[in-house]
């Protein structure tokens, strides 16, 4: 299976959580049968952040993950602007006792804020394997060599990168080159945009509008991808998978690791079912260049420029 790594950024509630940025309420049972469906399909690999509705995602994700030891656990560190000495540490702490886990598979500094002063408290827990591996989020590729040269010193390696990058921001194949030439690994979030790319949604039926997701993406927006996402279903109709795999599928032609999110069991099996699937040249040129006509370069308002 093509590998991919679960995302639960919707899974969280109250501030930062589902309700505010996707504009909806997440049924717990019904994300329960979400996890069990996505780990019996083959799905062990799982993504999830202290800022995520606050801890309340790493909470609920450590609850179900309690009898499962083969789960990989990817995490992370939101850095304030002002380095303060020990926050990491105390962060990484507070999510291991929230996810019921004494380590980490992989650790992330979610924004490159102070980042050499946070990977001298990453090189420790490092150093006593705690954090298996330690990443490197919303990054460049400077951040991204000042992050090697610091861990080559100590006898460590950067174990991996996360960008957003998706047909909306198809900015990033030189990172993505860089990392694979390097043996780091790279991990694409937000490839469906917040569900604006998997064809549920249209400008007649748009996101929530109480949600950071429709102020992101507004009906204008919209407007303006109708192209993509037919071409994007044309595309789906024939290898028999549903619209919502085809940017996933994408992202994977182009050497990186996507982080897909999940909230129903159906979204873990139209998953499973797309990762037989490998489009055409033909269909990726074609897709990349109805995104590009689109106009549209995608960023999140907590990203670098």
């Amino acid at each position: 299976m093509k590998e991919i790594l679960i995302g639960t950024w919707a899974w969280g509630t109250g501030s930062n959580g589902s309700s505010i940025v996707f504009g909806k309420k997440q049924d717990p049972e019904m994300l329960k049968q979400s996890f069990e469906k996505a780990v019996k399909l083959g799905f062990l690999n799982w993504d999830t952040a202290a800022v995520y509705g606050m801890g309340t995602c790493e909470t609920f994700l450590g609850s179900l993950i309690k009898d499962h030891d083969e789960i990989f656990i990817s995490t992370k560190y939101m850095p304030e602007k002002k380095y303060k000495s020990g926050s990491l540490t105390k962060s990484f702490e507070n999510s291991m006792t929230r996810l019921g886990r004494k380590n980490a598979d992989l650790y992330w500094i979610h924004v490159p804020n102070n980042l050499t002063q946070n990977l001298d408290e990453a090189i420790v827990l490092l150093k006593e394997k705690r954090i298996k591996s330690i990443g490197i989020s919303n990054v460049s590729l400077a951040h991204i060599r000042l992050a090697e040269e610091k861990l080559e010193k100590e006898g460590l390696k950067l174990g991996a990168v996360q960008n957003h990058f998706s047909l909306l921001r198809n900015d990033q194949q030189p990172i993505i080159d860089y990392c694979n030439s390097k043996g780091i690994r790279y991990y694409a979030y937000m490839v469906l945009e917040q569900g604006a790319l998997s064809g549920n949604y249209s400008a007649k039926n748009h996101f929530p509008t109480l949600s950071m997701r429709n102020f992101a993406f507004p009906k204008s927006k919209f407007v303006k991808i109708e192209k993509l996402l037919d071409v994007m279903k044309d595309i789906a109709d024939k290898h028999n998978i549903d619209r919502s795999q085809v940017p996933i599928l994408w992202v994977l032609s182009k050497g990186a690791i996507p982080i897909v999110g999940i909230t129903k069991p159906s979204h873990a099996e139209k998953l499973a079912a797309a990762l037989n699937v490998d489009l055409t040249k033909e269909e990726l040129l074609q897709i990349e260049k109805e995104a590009s006509d689109t106009g549209i370069r995608q960023q999140g308002v907590w990203e670098p420029q």
